[in-house]
């Protein structure tokens, strides 16, 4: 007689459903912290709801945005410090709402791994939720997979998903963008969400690991100051541009820098004059330079170099968006101003970064 064979679960298949159980027992209290008018921010059913009538819109145009955090999210693995991707993941989809002049409203969350581990898993919710909170918009869902034989023990993957609204009317970017406006510029906090697969081939080539001390912070590890979340422009840009009405286009400088991303904020027919002494280059941003031996044109191309999200102003009214701005906790810098377009490289360059150590 053959001896009978354990039957198979789901567990010894490498997918603990419990564990995910203990990961929505974790993260509750963090998503209930995310309510807003519109949502309460509850987890558990099928969908999430959200009621724009009670967020006090009457005549709304949504806006919806996704993202992930790219090769970033290697450094979180490789360091064990997870919380900041969370803010990463919510900053690059909010951002990119508030540009369309666009509230953000709901956030939903997809999380990935080969294992779950539900401590770590709450880690990184843990972030979202605090980049949801200071957004003003609500977690209101998600989805974890734990997908053994796609992802390796230990590694996971993110995606962002978020929802906005604006009343008809007042999108972003106006029609009214005009030869004469002026451009200003929003610190960033660090590299950001993008070019980590070159930033990961600088590290390599420099021979330091994550654990080193920072070259240009030395009061932090190169790992956590490669982690720096991605700031969150959305509170102070809904403000400038409600205080205002002077604000007529913004540009979230991500994958692609300056070149790319100004001219999705105008129209075909104007570009951009760009003064790259106004630009303060973040030490971050020298050392990978240096270390790299990475060319001006690359590093403006790929990286923010310090300026996260650039504005274009009503050249008249540049005085009062500074302020609102600064007001806010922004760091602002006049970069240049809005030209005809005089070939197909719409953004053009004036001076060099200030690359010195």
């Amino acid at each position: 007689m053959s001896e009978h064979k354990a039957g198979l679960t789901y567990s010894s298949a490498g997918v603990d459903i419990d564990a995910g159980n203990r990961l929505v027992d974790l993260i509750r209290p963090m998503v209930r912290a995310t309510a807003r008018a519109g949502a309460d921010a509850e987890i558990g059913g099928f969908g999430g709801l959200f009621d724009l009538k009670a967020a006090g819109f009457t005549d709304p145009v949504l806006v919806a945005a996704t993202d992930g955090v790219g090769t970033k999210v290697k450094i979180a693995i490789e360091t064990g410090v997870h919380a900041g991707i969370g803010i990463d993941l919510v900053a690059m989809s909010v951002n990119d709402l508030v540009v369309q002049g666009a509230e953000p409203l709901f956030f939903l969350d997809y999380f990935a791994c080969g294992r779950l581990d539900p401590e770590t898993a709450a880690a990184v919710v843990a972030g979202i939720a605090e980049g949801c909170r200071e957004s003003g918009c609500a977690l209101i869902g998600g989805e974890t997979a734990e997908m053994p034989g796609l992802y390796n023990d230990g590694d996971y993957d993110l995606a962002g998903f978020a929802v906005g609204a604006a009343e008809r009317g007042t999108l972003l970017p106006r029609a009214d963008i005009a030869v004469g406006d002026a451009v200003i510029g929003l610190a960033s906090s660090g590299v950001h969400s993008n070019g980590f697969s070159l930033v990961r081939k600088v590290v390599e080539r420099s021979g330091l690991g994550f654990e080193a001390p920072a070259p240009f912070a030395p009061v932090l590890t190169l790992g956590a100051a490669l982690l720096a979340p991605t700031r969150l422009y959305v509170k102070p840009c809904l403000r400038a541009i409600r205080d205002t009405g002077a604000v007529k286009g913004l540009a979230h400088i991500t994958g692609g820098g300056f070149t790319d991303n100004i001219p999705r904020a105008l129209p075909k027919y104007l570009g951009v004059r760009i003064d790259l002494d106004a630009v303060k280059v973040l030490p971050v941003f020298k050392w990978l330079a240096a270390t790299g031996d990475i060319a001006e044109p690359e590093l403006l191309r790929t990286f923010n170099c310090g300026i996260g999200m650039v504005a274009i102003v009503a050249g008249d009214r540049l005085d009062a968006v500074t302020e609102s701005l600064t007001a806010s906790g922004e760091t602002v810098a006049v970069l240049g101003e809005v030209i005809a377009a005089e070939n197909e490289a719409r953004v053009s360059y004036r001076g060099h970064l200030d690359l010195s150590a």
